[in-house]
Formats: structure tokens, sequence, C-alpha cells
């Protein structure tokens, strides 16, 4: 029987701590409650400072809080951190790092971790530098707080890397702290994500894929190179689900040790007659927005669809969502109003001055030239959203049964229109559509069904894969099937599912309500943590063994000198 080995220090490194970018952040902000739970202050996140010229609205600094050690690390390293509380439920220990003055010796860096590790720098571009030096400064973080505490491998200390932007801190502990156990998880790898974006077929030609060619065909080379290297040398590499796993297996060359599920925290879910008050409040406000923008009011009975995510136009499967709402249209067999909202941030100048005007004073006027967007983007002539609604010819006109309103900004509650947060306005949606291409877990199909809203999803989402291996179809969750080639079919499939939603009546309607909640439950972190506890096992065991055998080579190299 396996002892299982229970870590007595984690340290955890996201770009997305304290950092709300995508769905990394929403991983590691509800696994931290229960992961506080049973650490405490012996769970230590680390993040970038790019707080620069505002304070993020996400830390809590506490300059008491390792007081001696922020001293100690200044006079070691010469990098500047910041410590405090991630402002999320748990309110774990922080630490905010200033990785920048490592850019000014980065070739040096590069240099060093292609002698040790063969990780390729060479072709680097874009985001790379500022990613790999991040992640290097959480590796000297890391050692720093071990070396002053004077921690030894009895500790069961591990460090837990996230996506190929910190993979350079697990270089550096890997060869500095060996007595640090070390996981990698990749959300979603840097090449399948490149070839699904680059209209490539991934799925159906997947295993005839070699990972390293394709790097070079896409320019892709520095990120796959690092993320390749580091799910081979960690002690535990992971990755959230099993669709990503054969992606990992057939591009990276190496299978995941472990799949660790993304769960979901539903503290943040209202219950009762809050959430009916909460429900009505974000019909409302939807309810008035799409009035404002249209120029008209809408029927009591209009039903409200959405869709979220980045702004990912055929990876998010957006491209499917609006073609799947026009054939909608096409359909003689309903007669409510349908308005739909594409909840995706995109390059704009800001909140729509007339619209939110009109949202004061109901006298004020109105340019009905865009009855389409909520805020002004910079480029409408190139925006892929704007040129699909134009070509589908949704005008938003009073006749239409169907409406769509592209919503292109972070909805963190101050946009200047909604003034809401995203899950303040999910819980007044209908239903949901998430009819995703490339999707390694799917977060936003399974706060839909925290929140009660059914959704729409398809079987290329970890989410959408785990719901077809625990439940049967319709549980609150309607899986369709994708592939590289069923275009046409998963957008008919949507629009009849949407159809035959449209034509339910009220008590139809709750009961999918119902089993919508009822399946969120089964992804609460109560139920995924136990992956996580068998990754940190995993990768301390492994630790044990490369310590050993380590010691007796040295041994042997040793008695060989004598």
């Amino acid at each position: 029987m396996t002892i299982k080995r229970s870590p007595e220090y984690i340290f955890e490194t996201s770009w997305e701590v304290c950092n709300m970018v995508g769905g990394i952040y929403t991983v590691l902000s509800t696994r931290a409650n229960t992961l506080c739970n049973k650490y405490g202050d012996k769970l230590i996140f680390i993040g970038p400072d790019v707080w620069k010229n505002s304070e993020s609205p996400n830390f809590d600094p506490d300059k008491e809080l390792l007081k001696d050690w922020k001293e100690h690390f200044t006079q070691q390293t010469g990098l500047n951190i910041r410590i405090g509380r991630w402002k999320i439920h748990g309110n774990p220990v922080t630490v905010l790092v200033d990785f920048t003055p490592l850019l000014y010796r980065k070739d040096s860096i590069y240099g060093h971790i292609w002698e040790k590790y063969g990780v390729d720098s060479l072709h680097a571009y874009g985001d790379y530098d500022e990613s790999s030096m991040f992640g290097y400064a959480t590796g000297i973080v890391i050692e720093n707080y071990y070396r002053f505490h004077e921690l030894t491998q009895q500790n069961n200390v591990v460090a837990h890397f996230n996506e190929w932007m910190t993979t350079f801190g697990a270089f550096h502990i890997q060869e500095a702290v060996p007595e640090i156990a070390t996981i990698f998880t990749t959300h979603a790898t840097s090449i399948g994500r490149s070839i699904a974006g680059n209209h490539k077929p991934l799925y159906d030609y997947l295993s005839e894929y070699n990972g390293d060619q394709m790097a070079f065909e896409l320019n892709m080379i520095s990120k796959h190179s690092t993320e390749k290297k580091a799910a081979h040398c960690v002690d535990c590499f992971t990755t959230v689900s099993k669709i990503t796993g054969l992606e990992c297996t057939q591009l990276l060359e190496k299978t995941p040790d472990v799949i660790t599920p993304n769960g979901f925290e539903d503290d943040i879910v209202p219950t009762g007659n809050e959430y009916k008050s909460k429900r009505a409040e974000a019909r409302s406000r939807l309810k008035l927005v799409a009035e404002s923008l249209f120029g008209y009011e809408l029927k009591k009975d209009t039903l409200f669809v959405s869709t979220a995510g980045r702004y990912e136009f055929k990876n998010k499967g957006i491209d499917v969502f609006i073609e799947s709402l026009k054939r909608l249209s096409q359909m003689s067999h309903f007669n409510r109003e349908v308005v739909a909202f594409i909840m995706v941030p995109a390059h704009i100048k800001g909140p729509r001055p007339d619209l939110a005007a009109r949202l004061s004073n109901p006298d004020a006027e109105m340019d009905y030239w865009n009855r389409q967007t909520t805020h002004d983007l910079y480029d409408y002539q190139h925006d892929s959203v704007i040129s699909s609604l134009r070509w589908f010819h949704f005008y938003n006109l009073k006749n239409e049964k169907v409406k769509i309103i592209f919503v292109p900004s972070y909805l963190s509650g101050n946009d200047g229109i909604f003034n809401m947060t995203y899950w303040d306005l999910l819980i007044g949606m209908d239903i949901s559509v998430f009819p995703s291409y490339y999707e390694p877990w799917g977060y936003t199909p399974l706060e839909s069904v925290a929140f009660s809203v059914p959704t729409i999803t398809t079987d290329l989402s970890g989410f959408g894969q785990w719901m077809k291996d625990n439940f049967e179809n319709k549980h609150g969750a309607v899986v369709v099937h994708r592939s590289d080639y069923n275009f046409s079919e998963v957008t008919d499939s949507i629009a009849q599912i949407l159809n035959d939603f449209l034509n339910q009546n009220k008590k139809e309607m709750d009961d999918a309500r119902k089993r919508a909640f009822i399946t969120s439950k089964k992804a609460l972190w109560s139920e995924f943590i136990q992956y996580y506890y068998e990754a940190y096992s995993r990768a301390l065991e492994k630790r044990n063994k490369r310590i050993t055998t380590d010691r007796q080579r040295n041994n042997a190299s040793k008695r060989e000198a004598i």
C-alpha cells in the first residue's frame, strides 16, 4: 500500500495570482479556501507585481506579515516583494514580486537554462521575456524563504507552478533546492491552443502531430520548449482534463501523472430569498440596458441567453454561437423574443457615452446607428463579432425575434454600463451556451450550472467530457458532440435545443434550473481536491526517490575518486 505523503508547506505560483486575466484566476481563487482550511498560512501564493500605477483591487498589503524575511529577501536578492493577503475566501498569504530587474540579465539566465535543461529561448518574442523572468523570480522567492526559515526535507515542501509562464521557477528550484518537490500544471498546451487557433484540425489528426515540428511551423518554439522540458523534469506533471491529457501525451510526449479537474466553491452563490432577489435585479438590469440600446421595450417573457469567456472567436465557439442564433431566428416554432449577450472582453475605449447617459436619463439622446455594442470598440471594422453580426444581418430591430448584444468589457462591477459583476449578471440568464472547440476545462459552463442556469456545451471541453462520463445528457447541461468537421451539425443542434427550451413551460424551465444546480454540487472543490492531494503525494514521493538516487550517485563518484 502506498503511503500518502502530505506537504507541510505549499508555494503556488501563477501569473494570475491577484491578477484577473482568465480562468486560472478562478481555479486558484476558488480552490484557495479549501487549501487554507488544511494548511493555513503555510499555503503561500506568489504572483507578479504588475501594479505600478494603481493598486491591485484583489491584494491587501500587510507590512507586518513576514517582515523579517522580507527585509532579508531584499538585501540578499536585490528584488522587491510585497507581502499581504489575497482578498478572496480564505485570505491566503500572498507575495507579489517585481521581476523587472531580472530582464537586464535575461540573456545569462536563458543561457544557463539552455545548458542545464535544454530550453530554447533563442526564438522568444512577445510575452516570453516577462513571463520567464517572473517565473524565475518566483523560484528565487521560494528558495530564499526556504533557506531563511531553515526548512529541510523533513518539512515536505511543495512548489506548484501553473502554466508555461512559471516554468523557469520550476527549473530554478530543481537545481537550487532539490529538497523541494515540484509540480507543474499545464491548463492548456501552448502548441495545442496554437494549432486550434490557426484553424488546423486538432482532434481528428492529433495522433499524427509532432509537437516540436508544429512549434517550428507556428513560431511557438520557445513557449513549447519550456513547457515540454518542465513537463518532463518536475516531480509531478498534471493537467486539468482527460482531453488535455491526450494532447500532452502527443504534443509534449509526456502523459500527465495526475488529472486535476477544476472545481468550484458554491459559497459565492446566493440561496433562498437572496437568490430570487439577485436574479430579479440582474434581469431588470439586463432588460434596461437592452431596451436603452434598442430604443424600444422588450416583452416581459423575453428569454435571456449568454456566452462568455476569452475573445477566441473560434476556440471559444463564438462563431458557432452567432450562427446558431441565426438558424434559431429562421425557425417558426416560437413566438418569444430572445436577447443574447456575448460577454467577451475586447479592445475598447470605454462605455458608450450615449448609452451611459440614457441609463441615467431616459430622455437623453441615443445614437441608433449602433444597436449592437454596450461599449465603444477601437476598431469596429475588423472586429470578428461585429463582422459576423453584420454578415448574418443582426441589427436588433424591433421586428427581429432574436437580438444579439456584444458586451466587450470586463464585468468587474464598474464597467460603466451594467456596473455589476459577471456572476451577478449570470444569475439573471435563462440559459447559456458555450460551444467551445478548444477548451481544456471550461469554467463558464460550470459557473452557469452553479448559478442554476442550464447550459449547452460540447464534448471538446473538459467539463463537457466530465459531464458525459458522469451524467445522463440534459442533466442541467446538454453536451453536444463536436469534431473538427461537423460545424454545421453543431449549429443545427444548438439552434434546436434553444428552440425546444423556448417552448418549455415554466415548470419545465424550473426543473431544468434545479437539475443544473444539482449537477454543480458534484464539481465542488470538496469533491475534486483529492486529486491535488494525490499530486502532492506523488511529487513528494518522487522527490524522495530523486534525492536518494542523487546521493547514491554522489557516493559512488566519491568511491571511484578514492
